[in-house]
């Protein structure tokens, strides 16, 4: 059970985390939201790269197929792999229906298998990234709500308890260590769902203004990214590496990279439409070519030999016309 409140705004929840149990099996509701958010993402995916990007329907549904696996194991994979100490057997890493993904691992085994899956097709790497990346950012906004199911990802600083949604978990943990004086902590969970969100629209208004391909991707990869790296100074169970949170230096420096590729593309495309106006520009100012007199249509009337003349006489040709009197003929 999940014991969450609001006490600021006068709610309060009691979650069983199991959903329902077929067969002895439990289905959490961590999964069943996580489904809910890659369906979404699945349909807008199909639709926007479709009806926007040109792409075959059979060659989306291919790369859904790869991606959402391979997605799934990346996320598990980095978690795991930066979470080895809550870990005591091998098979404990594989119990993914108890929670327990990072976001950044499904993005770079996903775009690692868009890339390659692209060079194979001979697709347009970047367009596709384009129709993708909002499907992405649509299920984050949808999935992140798992994580209050499970009243997990909340963060905590001085002066949380002043806020009026100030959430309470029960027993606060900050990098796994149990914090008892701690009530109070940010519902980080729902700041960044209400950030993609935000994110979400903003990039389906810019998407028909892009001037290149790649320019949505890169947008979402610095919205997203800027957005996470900050929330992570907040956050009390952040993946670390080194002992430094791992996504707050994954997060910030992935802004700093899409910026940078932002510009860049703003660059070539204002170079492109440069490059046409000047060649249009002088093709406008060479003169027509002079094209020879158009025929007015009519042919000159056969001569007619055997005619007679207004005397009623039969015109003959001067035979000594021919004839040879020292002229070439």
């Amino acid at each position: 059970m999940s014991n969450i409140g609001f006490p600021g705004l006068g709610l309060s929840f009691t979650i069983n985390k199991t959903a329902f149990t077929v067969f002895g099996l439990r289905v959490q509701w961590y999964a069943l939201i996580i489904v809910v958010g890659i369906l979404a993402a699945l349909v807008y995916f199909l639709r926007r790269g479709t009806r926007t990007e040109g792409f075959s329907e059979d060659d989306l549904l291919n790369i859904c197929i790869l991606v959402i696996p391979i997605s799934i194991i990346g996320a598990r994979t980095v978690y795991v792999l930066t979470s080895l100490e809550k870990y005591t057997n091998f098979w404990d890493a594989f119990k993914i229906w108890e929670g327990g993904l990072a976001i950044y691992g499904a993005i770079l085994f996903g775009l690692a298998t868009v890339l390659l899956y692209c060079r194979k097709k001979r697709l347009s790497a970047l367009k596709l990234l384009d129709a993708l990346a909002p499907a992405v950012m649509l299920g984050q906004v949808i999935g992140r709500w798992g994580n209050f199911v499970n009243a997990e990802a909340y963060g905590y600083s001085a002066g949380v308890e002043k806020l009026p949604w100030r959430m309470t978990v029960g027993t606060v943990y900050i990098d796994g260590v149990p914090h008892p004086e701690i009530e109070f902590v940010h519902p980080t969970f729902l700041y960044e769902s209400l950030w993609n969100l935000l994110g979400f629209i903003l990039i389906n208004l810019f998407y028909r203004h892009k001037k290149r391909d790649g320019q949505v991707f890169y947008l979402y990869v610095a919205w997203y990214g800027l957005g996470r790296g900050l929330l992570e100074f907040l956050r009390t169970d952040s993946l670390r590496v080194f002992g430094l949170k791992a996504f707050v230096i994954l997060g910030l420096g992935s802004f700093v990279a899409a910026v940078l590729l932002l510009i860049v593309s703003y660059r070539r495309a204002a170079a492109e439409r440069e490059e046409l106006e000047a060649y249009a520009s002088a093709n406008a100012a060479k003169p027509a070519p002079e094209t020879a007199p158009e025929p007015d249509g009519t042919l000159d009337a056969p001569v007619d030999y055997d005619r007679e003349d207004d005397s009623g006489e039969d015109t003959e040709i001067d035979e000594s016309e021919g004839e040879d009197n020292g002229n070439p003929t």
